[in-house]
């Protein structure tokens, strides 16, 4: 069989995949690899893969969802096959894997994302488009100038503080954040393996804009070699309004810049102006879309 459950050796295979159909996606070959022997805690996660003469074509994640306090809530993330493989019926094996590894858990709602070229595959599988996420990108040559905070605001590198204020931080920030199924119960055992812990976060890029000693935005650098990924960006409902998101912002990427970043990646909901307005002044541009789909099962 061409589809098997996943091993850590298969970490390279799968990030070269992933730099072929989602090259603006930064996870590095150690942090793939620890995903893959040390999954996520409580999430039930396994992977699969489609190979072809010893080469990995093919890739899905399924998994609980834990971020949610709705009960039955699976994830299937990421299905894609490299585009010489694709209308070889690999794609539909690695979905029949995931949703069989998802019914073992009791699962009564599905989400998926999917490309806008792979929408038709998604809706004859039972999904429904639901939102749309942009993914951008920034060329970080020439370094992006250090930004200069007004009296009263400091900003810090991630390096050296303590994980519990910057977890009570990022769940302040998200928690009206647009989403189609309610992720408002991030754990701080899962926050801590998914961001602290994370193989590719540079904590001496990551930012933490302070206002009289107080955290009250951040910016979160997830870096592979010379490409960065903007993990979470957000401000505390009570400092909004005040720039500090951009702040944060531009402080890691010029931080991250002369550290030998060259390309900076992020997403954003659509429906998410305030950060689509602070990455376009920033000078980002869109690269790629992709759609949450939806199914429910019976």
């Amino acid at each position: 069989m061409p589809v098997r459950t996943v091993v850590p050796e298969d970490a390279a295979g799968v990030v070269a995949l992933r730099a072929v159909v989602h090259p603006y996606l930064v996870r590095g070959v150690e942090s793939t690899r620890r995903m893959i022997a040390n999954p996520p805690p409580g999430e039930e996660w396994t992977a699969f893969v489609a190979e072809v003469d010893g080469r990995i074509v093919g890739w899905v994640s399924a998994y609980r969802n834990v971020r949610t306090s709705e009960e039955g809530v699976g994830e299937i993330a990421l299905p894609h096959v490299h585009p010489d493989h694709r209308r070889q019926g690999l794609g539909r094996q690695l979905l029949d894997r995931a949703l069989a590894h998802l019914l073992t858990l009791g699962t009564r709602r599905i989400r998926t994302w999917a490309q806008t070229g792979s929408l038709d595959f998604a809706r004859r599988h039972g999904f429904v488009p639901s939102r749309e996420m942009r993914y951008s990108a920034l060329d970080l040559h020439p370094t992006p100038p250090a930004p200069a905070p007004p009296p009263g605001v400091r900003l810090r590198p991630l390096a050296g503080l303590d994980p519990r204020p910057v977890y009570d931080l990022e769940v302040a920030s998200a928690a009206d954040e647009p989403d189609d199924i309610g992720s408002d119960a991030l754990s701080f055992e899962n926050w801590r393996y998914d961001v602290w812990e994370n193989v590719g976060l540079d904590r001496e890029a990551s930012t933490v804009v302070e206002v009289d000693g107080v955290p009250a935005s951040y910016s979160l650098v997830i870096r592979d070699g010379d490409r960065m990924w903007s993990d979470f960006t957000g401000t505390a409902p009570a400092y909004r309004g005040r720039g500090l998101a951009r702040l944060a912002k531009q402080a890691a990427l010029h931080r991250a810049a002369t550290r030998g970043v060259r390309t900076a990646y992020t997403s954003n909901d659509e429906a998410n102006a305030p950060m689509l307005a602070v990455n376009a002044r920033l000078g980002y541009r869109p690269v790629a879309s992709q759609w949450s789909c939806l199914r429910e099962l019976t």
